[in-house]
């Protein structure tokens, strides 16, 4: 279930993405990650939408599968009329070259070009490119546009980053914590950019957090309970592991201060999910019994 806050964009607002019974699980020999599960959602163009959730919650791997950068293990994604989880890679290099703008927490810009030449790179492969030189007046920072990324602050080193991203005009503009790396003050300076660009050019955007005072700004909010990671221990891994955690509480009484510690920080021992958990257990109990002795 996917709880979502409303704002003002209009539900008669084209649907730009339709997210279908998505999952997606990572596997890593007899480890399954889980990172999202049975995820519905549209969105809508025009949308300013955050998705909010700690770290580690499944919001950028649902990001990277909107973007392109990742297919689902299994449901569907479409964008308008394509179907992006039956794509194959040429087709979604397509579309993240003709469709979508990515800004990220770290700026990822040239070090040796200047703030111009960084955004006018990108004009090289687009198709119908803005100004290089509007993009970065939308981004406030037309009077910096000859200097380095070393000669500028970090809001301003990712507002060229945002300006490098719009510059093709692309349809969405995906942010995975464009201000993690900010002060507060400079990133209410980055986001109030975002929402510019969201007013002036009806773009799509969508930002990830997992600061609950940037979702003031958004028309929605997402916290999903879908949107989650966990990790599974295949069956023949988490028998074992059961039994161990049930000899570290029956036959060492102190691992139930480990184990109450660890619940304190959040950890739940549905041990046939969480299969994990219970080989963290049995870990600290060994750890224990050779402090013991």
């Amino acid at each position: 279930m996917i709880s979502i806050a409303r704002g003002s964009t209009s539900l008669d607002s084209e649907i730009v993405f339709h997210v279908h019974a998505v999952s997606k699980t990572y596997q890593s020999g007899d480890i399954s990650v889980v990172a999202l599960r049975s995820v519905e959602l549209d969105l809508r163009a025009g949308e300013f939408v955050v998705f909010l959730g700690p770290s580690g919650s499944g919001k950028s791997t649902l990001l990277n599968i909107l973007g392109g950068l990742d297919t689902p293990t299994s449901g569907d994604v479409r964008f308008r009329d394509h179907w992006l989880s039956r794509a194959d890679d040429a087709r979604l290099t397509r579309f993240r070259r003709e469709h979508v703008g990515f800004v990220f927490q770290f700026y990822n810009l040239i070090p040796s070009l200047t703030a111009l030449e960084n955004v006018t790179l990108v004009t090289e492969i687009a198709e119908n490119p803005m100004d290089p030189k509007e993009a970065l007046r939308l981004v406030g920072l037309t009077e910096r546009e000859h200097h380095f990324p070393s000669q500028l602050s970090g809001g301003e080193q990712q507002r060229v980053a945002i300006a490098r991203a719009i510059v093709k005009k692309p349809d969405i503009l995906l942010c995975d914590e464009p201000t993690g790396a900010l002060d507060f003050p400079t990133a209410k300076l980055v986001l109030d950019v975002l929402a510019h660009i969201n007013q002036e050019l009806h773009t799509l955007v969508a930002v990830i957090t997992h600061n609950s005072a940037i979702a003031s700004m958004a028309d929605r909010v997402i916290r999903g309970a879908s949107v989650y990671k966990s990790i599974l221990i295949w069956p023949y891994a988490v028998a074992p592991a059961v039994a161990g955690a049930l000899w570290a509480f029956l036959f060492n009484p102190s691992v139930g201060v480990i184990a109450y510690a660890l619940k304190r920080l959040g950890y739940d021992w549905d041990f046939l999910i969480n299969g994990n958990q219970a080989f963290a257990l049995i870990v600290l109990a060994a750890i224990w019994n050779q402090i013991s002795y």
